[in-house]
Order: structure tokens, then sequence, then C-alpha cells
């Protein structure tokens, strides 16, 4: 007879638990400090500042959503600096996941993270992605030939607004349940530690190289973007195309 850690009703408790004890800050994993990169602890350092920049900037994005029409070049400019952070994050997570399967022993050491969060882990990423650059061919494209051009998704007639609206349903909620497993460990691993005097990891310096070219990359990119998107700032997003809303 199975014990009630080992069935299926068991195994899933166990990773709740696994899941709500690391969310809340309860435990945490053993990141191995190495010389030189800094090892598991230099690139988790790194995906919460990245972590905590991507917070920061998505939230002012969503703000834009009140008033897309009128912010519309501050909703392009914001989405285009959410793409390096975005790009690196998910490079940073990718390259710790394939080091702990790989069989690197200091990634080893530190172990995955708990079950749910791997499982949701690529439906943040896909959504993300997918939104960001759904967003960038929007602007692309123009407004008139977005809403113009048309796919079939899943038997549904659909265009590209359409099919970025939809990637934005899910990242809400994907990246919603991954906020409230995740913001605790990054802000211990990040703000309290600094507070708290915390020592140093190996590697500071190529840390904040990688943090100064997602800035510039970022910057470069949501000038490019804004220049870009006169089609939508002209009719305001979500307007017919060719008629401005004073136009009525």
């Amino acid at each position: 007879m199975q014990s009630a850690t080992q069935g299926p009703g068991g195994a899933l408790q166990r990773a709740v638990v696994d899941t709500l004890a690391e969310a809340t800050g309860r435990e945490s994993r053993d990141n191995p400090v190495l010389a030189g990169t800094g090892g598991p602890a230099g690139n988790a350092l790194l995906t919460a500042w990245t972590a905590l920049v991507l917070l920061a900037l998505s939230v002012a994005e969503l703000l834009t959503l009140f008033d897309v029409r009128g912010l519309i070049s501050w909703h392009v400019a914001l989405g285009a600096l959410l793409i390096p952070p975005a790009v690196m994050k998910t490079a940073s997570t990718g390259w710790r996941m394939a080091s702990y399967y790989l069989g690197r022993k200091p990634y080893e050491v530190a172990g995955p993270p708990p079950l749910l969060m791997r499982l949701l882990g690529p439906l943040v990423v896909v959504s993300t992605l997918g939104l960001l650059a759904s967003g960038v061919l929007l602007i692309l494209l123009g407004e008139e030939e977005a809403r113009r051009a048309s796919l079939t998704v899943l038997g549904f007639r659909a265009d590209w607004v359409t099919v970025h609206q939809g990637f934005f349903a899910v990242w809400a909620v994907a990246a919603g349940l991954h906020l409230l497993g995740r913001v605790v460990p990054a802000l211990q691993a990040t703000v309290m530690r600094r507070l708290g005097g915390g020592r140093a990891v190996p590697g500071r310096w190529a840390r904040v190289l990688w943090f100064t070219v997602m800035v510039v990359g970022a910057a470069a990119l949501a000038v490019v973007l804004v220049h870009a998107d006169s089609s939508w700032a002209a009719h305001g997003f979500g307007d017919r195309p060719g008629i401005r809303p004073e136009d009525g």
C-alpha cells in the first residue's frame, strides 16, 4: 500500500508545499559561489535583478492600458524596453536549467525550482516572448495591414491584433502566478540581501556589463519602434484604419 507521500495526491501535495515554502521565503535553495563568474549564486543574482527590472517595466506597461489610445507611444516604448530584459532572463534561467540537467555539479547542488514553478516556466516564457514578438510585428506591419492580415488559429480566423491580445491573456495569468512564486525570493536575493550586508559574489563586473548591454539595447530598440509606430499613433489603438478619433 502506497504511503500518503508516494501516491499522486501525495506528490501533488509535496509540490504545493515546496512551492509555497520557497514563494514565502521560508525555504531557499543553496546556490554555490564559484570564483570568476560566481557560479549558481552569480546566475541567481543576475536573474533576480533582471526579474525586478521586468516587474517594474511590466507594471508601467500595464498602466498604459487604462488609456492605450492616448498613450500608444508610451505603450510601444515600454514594450520595446521589456524585450532585452525578457531575453536576458530567459537566457539566464535557460542556462541554469541546462547546467542542472547536463549534470554540472554546482548546479546539481543548487537544485531545480519547485515542480510547479518548473511546469509553469515554459508557459511564462512562450507567452512573454509571443506577446512581445507579436507587439513588434504589429508596429512593423502598421495598423491597416495588421488588421487586414488574418490567420487561422484552432479553426478561428483572427488578425494580428487579436493574436497579440490572446498572448496577453495567457501572459497575464501565467506571469501573475509566476510573480506570486518568485517575487519574495527575488527580493531576498537582491534588495534584502544588500540591506543585510551579504557577502559579495564574484563576477560583479560581468553582471554589470550584461546589464549595460541590456539597457543600451532596450533604449535603442525603444527609439526605433516609437519612430515606426506612426500609423498607430495617428489612429489610436483600437480605432478603424484611416479614421482619427476626432473625426468621429
